[in-house]
């Protein structure tokens, strides 16, 4: 069983930056892949980044390469999404995910936990 927290979500105008964390607890933190996904109003939840089990890989949504970067830290139990050069279009309610494919999956249904999510608002 993982429990996650995510955090960090605020109000930013465009081109600003932001850094979510994704606490977790529980024993296994260390075997679970962790990914980042976000829902905006009106819109399906969409795969923003994730990372593998031991953060050798990660992969990202075409639309935020090069400006988003998830880590890991597994001393700490947390997951990292730094947010770079935001637009509006990131305004999102973003979501960590723990799941046991162990690889840094894009498809939510290798997901078995999620936290409750955080709110990120890009202004124009």
């Amino acid at each position: 069983q993982v429990q996650l927290v995510e955090s960090g979500g605020g109000l930013v105008q465009a081109g600003d930056s932001l850094r979510l964390s994704c606490a977790t607890s529980g024993r296994t933190f260390n075997n679970y892949a962790i990914g980042w996904f976000r829902q905006a109003p009106g819109k399906e939840r969409e795969f923003v980044a994730a990372i593998s089990w031991n953060g050798d890989s990660t992969s990202y949504a075409d639309s935020v390469k090069g400006r988003l970067t998830i880590s890991r830290d597994n001393a700490k139990k947390t997951v990292y999404l730094q947010m770079n050069n935001l637009k509006p279009e990131d305004t999102a309610v973003y979501y960590c995910a723990a799941g046991q494919a162990l690889s840094a999956s894009y498809l939510p249904h290798e997901y078995s936990y999620w936290g409750q999510g955080t709110q990120v608002t890009v202004s124009s």
